[in-house]
């Protein structure tokens, strides 16, 4: 029953992950899935934040939330993918700042989810 709740939140991921790719933004920087992986750790350290330390929070809802929609929504071997292209082609400055703004922002994603919990839990 767990791999039922894990692959329907997957399934929400995934389309949610696939509505972003359908936002008009175009140029060489990949910036949809940069948000895409920013709003994922926003959303992974919401739901941390909001089901730490409560023992009334569902195992499944944890592997619904975290395993199915974060892990079908966020796009972290499209991030390395795109990241390998752009070094190969010697695009030197838009990987390095993909880089370091995909791993800065999300551990950032995840400090505010979490932040943001305890404001609503308060």
């Amino acid at each position: 029953m767990d791999f039922f709740f894990v692959a329907l939140g997957g399934a929400v991921g995934a389309v949610g992950r696939y509505a972003v790719s359908l936002l008009p933004v175009k140029g060489a920087f990949p910036v949809l899935t940069l948000v895409t992986n920013v709003v994922g750790a926003v959303l992974i350290g919401l739901v941390v934040g909001l089901s730490s330390g409560r023992e009334d929070t569902s195992r499944r809802a944890l592997l619904f939330w975290k395993a199915g929609v974060c892990g079908g929504f966020t796009t972290f071997s499209t991030f390395s993918l795109e990241a390998f292209s752009l070094f190969e082609q010697k695009r030197y400055g838009l990987g390095g700042a993909y880089l370091l703004l995909s791993c800065g922002l999300c551990l950032l994603g995840v400090f505010c989810g979490t932040r943001l919990a305890a404001l609503l839990r308060a």
